[in-house]
């Protein structure tokens, strides 16, 4: 077993790099979005791009606690980390304050603290604490459950909260749960429900039903052999009818009433460019108008006379497409793959089955984070309210991501300490 000689000793810098120029990056993109003649200084703490500083600074203070904390408490502390995230989610239904119908933050001060941010790290360490312990296996149905619930508990808590976007994110595990067995069926499923749900809402029920019932004589004549592959149809027909005919029940009964409308703006059903379709349609016309290499850097009128409503948190890559065009867009983008891919490589060399668990989880999440975050910017996916990584304003959020990146960091600084 090899010692360490500094906390920094074996640290991927390749990654500390990308990470230090995406929050670089996105405090300037944070000035751009507010910024104000009046107060010109990029560290006025009266303003947001003033106070992402302080949250930065703390940031990378958190960075250096965490290379410097031995690698083996993580996995220790799993499941305590875990037990004491959900007693906060659970404090903050009870003590937190109401924003925008949301009970999700702690007010201390000025400042507000958003306890679902950490529940996503925590519950990473936890579901791979548990996924790496000795004799688990993904394709025992206990062991289906006991995951499932590792991710139910925490995402129905934020749903309480009435927060579903942070509840969604939880869905982003199933990459991981992928990656250490779990059957590609259980993907297939969540895009067919998804797709049929969809598709409920846009098309007549007869049609749709009569175009499953199509799809699955097709099958049965192919597999017509085997009676098992017969009934397995033969259900996922009948639970896929089923499900059609409660889509509305669950749009109309289930669904917050700005939900729906968000839904029918999105899938076209509805127009509504000054209430809910507001915010997509400034933000596609501000990516628009950016063209291909931008107006340049707080040139940019769609920000300037602010249009954009949260342009400096959920919307901040409008503000980097008006800017700096498609060539700011696309460079973000690619610094976002290089990070995933450099992510996954380092979790496919660890020597512990922890360490890349968590690696798998960090990637997914991060990597769910941006595919919502961007499609909402575009008008492709519905207005959720999760951030982009690193770049979007809020110290709950940067925090988070630190917290998620550097403790998988120091994972992979600590391989060389573990005997195969």
């Amino acid at each position: 077993m090899r010692e360490e000689k500094t906390i920094f000793q074996n640290v991927d810098w390749f990654t500390i790099c990308l990470y230090l120029f995406m929050v670089t990056a996105g405090w300037i993109s944070i000035y751009a979005a507010v910024y104000n003649d009046e107060h010109k200084s990029i560290f006025d703490f009266s303003q947001n791009y003033g106070k992402q500083v302080m949250w930065i600074g703390t940031s990378f203070l958190l960075a250096i606690i965490l290379l410097a904390i031995d690698g083996k408490f993580y996995a220790a502390f799993a499941y305590p980390t875990y037990i004491a995230l959900i007693f906060v989610l659970i404090a903050v239904l009870l003590f937190g304050v109401d924003i925008k119908d949301t009970r999700a933050w702690f007010q201390i001060g000025s400042f507000r603290i958003q306890p679902s941010e950490f529940a996503k790290f925590a519950t990473n360490m936890a579901l791979a604490k548990y996924l790496s312990t000795l004799d688990i296996k993904m394709e025992r149905l206990k062991t289906k459950i006991y995951s499932f619930a590792l991710l139910a508990i925490p995402g129905g808590l934020i749903l309480l909260q009435n927060d579903t976007g942070s509840a969604m994110v939880f869905a982003a595990f199933i990459f991981v749960l992928y990656r250490e067995g779990l059957s590609g069926n259980y993907l297939l499923i969540g895009f067919f429900t998804a797709l049929l749900f969809i598709l409920a809402l846009l098309i007549s029920k007869l049609i749709l039903v009569s175009v499953i019932l199509g799809v699955a004589i097709l099958f049965i004549i192919l597999v017509r052999t085997n009676r098992k592959n017969m009934l397995v149809i033969a259900v996922g027909v009948m639970l896929s009818i089923g499900f059609v005919y409660s889509v509305d029940y669950a749009f109309e009964n289930i669904l917050e009433p700005h939900q729906k409308t968000r839904i029918n703006v999105l899938l076209g059903k509805q127009t509504d460019l000054k209430g809910a379709g507001y915010n997509v349609n400034q933000s596609m016309i501000a990516i628009g108008s950016g063209g291909f290499f931008g107006k340049g850097f707080l040139n940019g009128t769609q920000t300037k006379f602010d249009f954009v409503p949260e342009q400096s948190t959920d919307f901040i890559f409008c503000t980097v497409g008006e800017e700096w065009g498609f060539v700011g867009t696309f460079t973000i983008i690619i610094l976002f793959l290089v990070l995933f891919i450099r992510i996954i490589m380092l979790a496919e060399r660890q020597r512990s089955t922890f360490s890349r668990i968590y690696g798998y989880g960090v990637a997914s999440i991060l990597f769910f984070h941006l595919m919502v975050n961007i499609g909402m910017t575009i008008g492709l996916a519905p207005v959720i309210g999760i951030p982009l990584p690193f770049f979007s304003y809020g110290g709950s959020s940067l925090w988070s991501f630190t917290i998620l990146l550097f403790i998988f960091l120091r994972l992979d600084a600590y391989r060389f300490q573990i005997m195969r």
